[in-house]
């Protein structure tokens, strides 16, 4: 059972878990896939409620997402999901079924074809409305060289070269799994 849930009220939950990761769920297909992230935000657009994910080019869920056009995004309500978000910040959606290794539990959404993860039971479910490359000549030296440093392919799990699609989101729909 999903709990709707009032987004505005559970914001500072969801800024904090940000800052140490959470996940952005996807699926094309048969394949469902998700990808630890803590970079992102909600925000408020075009007079609608949105959340910003920033995934690299190289992800295998930045390609999902790019077909697809919607997206979960799963936060823990404890601190109990280090060993989640370890495996799916490290691991290629390409070469594991991470959902079939961790064990996990799909929560089927009401509004996209995505589905929540029970054991980071808060949700957003997304649909894109925009996205865009960013821009390297835009992004100052002293940024690229910490974020962007160009040692590391990018089909290595820690390859950080990629630079990133900026996906804003329309959130609608928000629950709590139980």
């Amino acid at each position: 059972m999903n709990n709707k849930i009032d987004i505005y009220k559970h914001m500072n939950h969801i800024m904090s878990q940000l800052k140490t990761g959470i996940l952005i769920t996807c699926r094309l297909n048969d394949r469902v896939n998700s990808l630890t992230v803590a970079w992102g935000q909600v925000g408020f657009e075009w007079n609608k409620l949105i959340f910003t994910a920033f995934i690299r080019t190289g992800r295998y869920t930045h390609d999902m997402i790019v077909n697809k056009k919607e997206f979960t995004v799963n936060i823990p309500m404890e601190d109990k999901a280090g060993k989640i978000l370890g495996f799916c910040g490290t691991k290629s959606g390409r070469d594991y079924d991470k959902a079939k290794e961790l064990g996990l539990t799909f929560i089927e959404s009401e509004n996209v074809d995505v589905p929540g993860i029970k054991e980071l039971p808060l949700t957003l479910e997304c649909k894109v409305l925009y996205s865009q490359l960013q821009d390297k000549n835009n992004i100052p030296d002293d940024l690229k060289t910490e974020f962007y440093p160009q040692d590391a392919g990018s089909d290595y799990h820690s390859a950080n070269r990629d630079f990133h699609t900026m996906f804003i989101a329309e959130i609608v729909g928000a629950y709590i799994a139980e």
